[in-house]
Order: structure tokens, then sequence, then C-alpha cells
């Protein structure tokens, strides 16, 4: 029996410790849920006699020390969660389970796999394993948000020489495309037709609903009405004290893959834009409309491009808040490992330029692109396949993990297989039992590989 199949030894305390979790609300709306998750995790490390360290209240780590003067070895997962959204057909907060399935904000991303690397140092704890290295489990809580919350940490704590991150999927992630993260907006908001228009709370989720109040004829309302029957998206028409309200309905998705899912917000600048002249919709409207619309490819930016190890270039237009006296949107674009970001963010400039708007730089994580011979992909490797008796595949994603905050030492790993669809950043974010126990047996079978060592 391999050790990584020791992790079921825990596999009921783990499901009531993640229902705990679970129900910590540690979105960026509640920063002081985020310090409880954190404090939560390393509090359970102490009751199980490991060694703690907080940072500052926004990460820390768990550690098992090697007997050895060996490597410092690292696992990173994040207890921060993206807000729930909406149409969820269970509590958000609440962990809910059928007979396959596991449902909550945070089971897949990554609150499940960041409770499986604490029950896997227990493991290695309790089962009395010498180690050569040390293992720390690193615990951030600012991932969504820019990983911040790393900086912070290795400006006080050193750097693992071998790291990996279950914060994606398996197999092995060995690039991740460049993340561009910008807000645009204007001095005031100058429509006149387009008195409100607000949809989107995250710059890396794809939102699901939009809402703009207008100032219209009834002449124009009707035309409007007329148009929506023909147009990309989903909409609903209210008569309202304020005006005339459209309701815009789409489908949830991370802004990684943004084709996944469908943009309340861009269409329904579409709709307005095909029916009232720009001017009066204000230079938000006007800027999504001319150089986004309802693509996300960024060829209406000159922006499209791709290469053979990581994809294509998207763009995902995150949050879009208009009302009297402002006007702003967030985009979030993922480009190719081998591309360059500033001539992107250049071309970016250039077209907020000619709608009178002004950029400011949110986050730009740069590219991710290791080698596939390099030691810790090939550790890894050794682990999934004893666990799932085949070689994983190696990939690339244009989802942002910590692995690119390790100085090329680390790759992202699991939790989620390929195609299990999870609906991470989505309603109903959930993972398949068995699967996420089969993630905790390559987890707790790559932590020992670490810790033992050559």
């Amino acid at each position: 029996m391999s050790f990584g199949e020791k992790i079921m030894n825990y596999k009921e305390e783990i499901i009531n410790d993640l229902g705990k979790l679970i129900a910590i609300e540690s979105t960026s709306f509640h920063p002081d849920k985020q310090k409880e998750a954190l404090k939560w995790i390393l509090n359970k490390a102490k009751d199980f006699g490991l060694e703690t360290k907080n940072i500052d209240d926004i990460a820390g780590h768990v550690e098992l020390k090697g007997e050895a003067e060996g490597k410092l070895c690292g696992v990173l997962s994040h207890l921060d969660v993206v807000p729930e959204g909406n149409n969820w057909n269970s509590l958000p907060f609440e962990l809910s389970i059928d007979e396959k399935y596991m449902y909550g904000r945070g089971v897949a991303d990554d609150k499940g796999a960041a409770l499986i690397n604490l029950y896997c140092l227990r493991a290695l704890k309790e089962n009395n394993i010498i180690g050569k290295n040390t293992i720390r489990a690193i615990y951030g809580t600012k991932e969504e948000t820019g990983m911040n919350d790393m900086d912070l940490y290795f400006s006080k704590e050193a750097m693992p020489e071998l790291s990996f991150t279950p914060d994606s999927q398996y197999g092995i992630c060995k690039c991740e495309k460049g993340i561009l993260q910008l807000e645009l907006y204007a001095d005031t908001h100058n429509g006149t037709t387009l008195t409100q228009l607000h949809s989107g709370k995250a710059v890396n989720a794809v939102p699901d609903t939009a809402y703009a109040l207008l100032d219209c004829t009834e002449n124009e309302d009707h035309q409007l009405a007329r148009l929506a029957d023909a147009k990309k998206g989903s909409f609903e028409f209210y008569y309202t004290i304020d005006g005339l309200m459209v309701l815009s309905r789409g489908t949830a998705a991370h802004a990684c893959e943004p084709e996944k899912g469908v943009n309340a917000a861009t269409n329904l600048i579409d709709l307005l834009s095909s029916n009232f002249f720009m001017p009066s919709l204000g230079n938000i409207c006007s800027f999504i409309s001319s150089y986004i619309g309802t693509e996300n490819s960024g060829v209406m930016m000159g922006i499209k491009m791709r290469d053979s190890q990581s994809g294509a270039l998207s763009v995902n237009v995150g949050t879009v808040h208009i009302d009297e006296g402002y006007a702003t949107c967030t985009l979030d674009i993922r480009y190719p490992v081998t591309c360059d970001g500033n001539f992107i963010l250049s071309q970016i400039e250039k077209a907020a330029k000619n709608e009178n708007l002004h950029l400011k730089v949110l986050e730009h994580l740069k590219p991710l692109n290791m080698e596939e011979n390099s030691e810790i992909i090939q550790i890894l490797s050794k682990s999934y396949e004893t666990i799932m008796g085949e070689q994983p595949s190696i990939y690339s994603t244009g989802g942002g993990t910590y692995a690119r905050k390790l100085g090329g030492k680390g790759v992202a790993f699991g939790p989620v297989f390929e195609n299990e669809e999870c609906n991470m950043h989505n309603a109903n974010e959930n993972l398949n039992i068995d699967k996420f126990f089969d993630h905790a047996k390559i987890c707790l079978e790559s932590i020992y590989n670490l810790y033992v060592g050559n």
C-alpha cells in the first residue's frame, strides 16, 4: 500500500472540518472572516501537535521539520474565496453533500485542498515518518485579489526550494499565462439616457447579472425590447419610478476561461449600443462597445494573440459600475507566456485614451514557464503515477496560482481532475467526493516524497 492511502484514515474528520471551514465567509468583502479562516486552520494544526506561524493575520504556515539539514519544501493553498454570486441550489456557505458530490463556496477553490494539506502533515507526524527535508503547508488569504499575501509572507519567510500548489487541475501545470487586471474610469458619468448600470463583484469572474436604468421615450423602450429578441443574452424589462430597468442574465465562470460563461454586462451594453447613440450611454459603455463587444479574444483592441505553449489571450469584463458622478469598469486579461504584457497594456491605454478614460493597473502578474524535466515535476509525476497508475499530463493554464510567486521553484498540481466540472467561481461550486479523496491520496504521497527526500 502506498503511503498516500493513509489519508483515508481521516476521511470523516476531513469532511466534518471542511464543513466548518466552508462556513467562514472569507470573501474580500469580509477581511475579518479571512483572518478568522487563517486562525481556524492554524489552531487546528496546533491541536494536531504541529508548529505554526501567523504572519500579520494575512498568511501563515504549518511546519513539520525534518531531522537532517535538508531542503525547505512547501505546499501552498489559500483560504479566501470569491463572492457567492447568484443562482445556488444550496446555501453557498454551508457544506452540502449528496451521493456523489460536495457543494459549497471554496470546496474546489481552495478550502478543500487547504484542509487536505493540513491533514497530510498530520498523517506524517502521527505515522512517525522521519523526514530529511522540512515541509511547510503555507496558507494565504488574498489569492483571489492579487496574491499580495505571498509578497508579505516571502518578505519575512524563506522561499521553499521545492513547492506545489493544489489550486488548479491535474496533471501538472508547467505554464501559467500572464495576468493583467485593469480599472478604467471616467472623471464623471457623462451619459444622458443611461443613468445607472451595475454588474459584477470581482474582476476575475464573468458576471452573471447586470442591470441598467434608462431615461428614454416610450418608442425607444419598445424598440429596445424588439432588438433584445435578436441579441445574444437573456433580458427582462421593468418599468420603475426611476425609468426603464433592463435586467440582463448570464452565466458565471472563472475569468481564465471566459468562454465558458455568458457575460451579462457586455451583452447588456451590446443591446443598449444597438439602440442608442453612444454619447447618451457615456464613455465606459462606448469603450466596451467599441473595443470589446461580446467577444473575449481581444481582437477589437488589436491584442488577439496565442502561442503553442499556453494558447490564446482572453479578455474578461469583470465589473461595470455607472451611477451619477462616476463610471468605472474592470478588465481581466490572460496573455500567453511568450507574449509581451507591456505591449498589451500599451494597446489598451491607447483605446482608453480615445474614449477619454483613465487607466489604472490593479495587478500585473508575469507568466510562469517551467522546464518539464525540473526536479519538482519529476517528484510530482512519480507521486501521481503511484496513486493513479499512469503518468500525469503536462499542461498550461490561464489561471493564476501561487506557483508564479515561487521564483520558478513550484507548479500547480490538482486538486480538480481533467473533465470534472466543479463550477469554480460559479454557483453550485462542487467536487466529486471520490475524486476529492483521490486528490488527497496524491497530495499525501507527494508531500511524503518531498519530506523523506532522495
